[in-house]
């Protein structure tokens, strides 16, 4: 049933994403004008978790949110599934996030993510990829923008240590910005190469770290504090969280 109810949802994607083709026209013609098209894009994001909550069940649920500031800041989020690289773009409207260039490559939705803007960094080419990042974030919050990365690099099972690879303690230091950590569910759900779920995912938005703290100490504060939350969910039977849905 899970098998079948994903491939419906994938059916749904594609013809959802094919109705943005006419926008994306309409913008190429009068410019690719940025605003209009992060609306589009948080508008195709929406209606990707409203596909999930009703043929999947896959519902949302945020917890702590009152620890997001109104001024721009540095989100640090684990990565364990697609769902929050496109749920972001709902939660957080605005937010510029640090992409990977490989996501540009997706029909229509590649297009829109990279003139919303979002900072897209080639992984290949480490020490240009952080320049990229840096110049990118500051950039975004010039424009009143927060930025969110996820520091793991790529997807990682809810079940291992979380580690951050290189370059988030320099993007911290540059932007000088307070960082909100935030832990996510989503693997248990929507993990990698695996058909999607029912259940709900857990947004949990934990205690800003203070701005301009040394490196070692920013890594710790910030990875120990999403390592710690992910503890609620590590051994958990997939649909086994009982949340309030969003």
């Amino acid at each position: 049933m899970a098998y079948a109810r994903s491939l419906l949802f994938a059916l749904y994607w594609a013809a959802w994403t094919t109705l943005f083709l006419a926008p994306l026209a309409i913008f190429l013609l009068s410019g690719s004008p940025q605003r209009p098209i992060r609306r589009a894009t948080r508008l195709w994001a929406r209606g990707i978790l409203v596909g999930l909550r009703r043929i999947v069940g896959l519902r949302y649920v945020e917890e702590g949110r009152q620890h997001l500031p109104a001024e721009p800041c540095l989100i640090v989020a684990n990565h364990q599934s697609t769902w929050e690289t496109l749920a972001f773009l709902v939660l957080v409207p605005d937010v510029a996030i640090v992409a990977k260039r490989e996501l540009l490559a997706i029909p229509v939705v590649g297009w829109f993510l990279r003139r919303s803007p979002m900072i897209v960094i080639d992984r290949a080419n480490g020490t240009q990829a952080l320049r990229t990042m840096i110049d990118g974030g500051r950039e975004a919050v010039a424009a009143g923008r927060s930025v969110l990365i996820f520091p793991e690099g790529t997807r990682g099972g809810i079940d291992a240590p979380l580690r951050f690879k290189r370059g988030v303690e320099l993007l911290y230091g540059r932007l000088g910005l307070p960082v909100v950590p935030v832990a996510l569910n989503s693997g248990l759900f929507w993990p990698g190469g695996a058909a999607t779920r029912s259940g709900t995912v857990v947004v949990s938005y934990l205690a800003a770290v203070a701005p301009n703290l040394p490196a070692a100490e920013f890594l710790r504060c910030t990875e120990g504090a999403i390592d710690r939350e992910l503890d609620r969910w590590r051994g958990a039977a997939p649909g086994g969280i009982d949340a309030k849905a969003a």
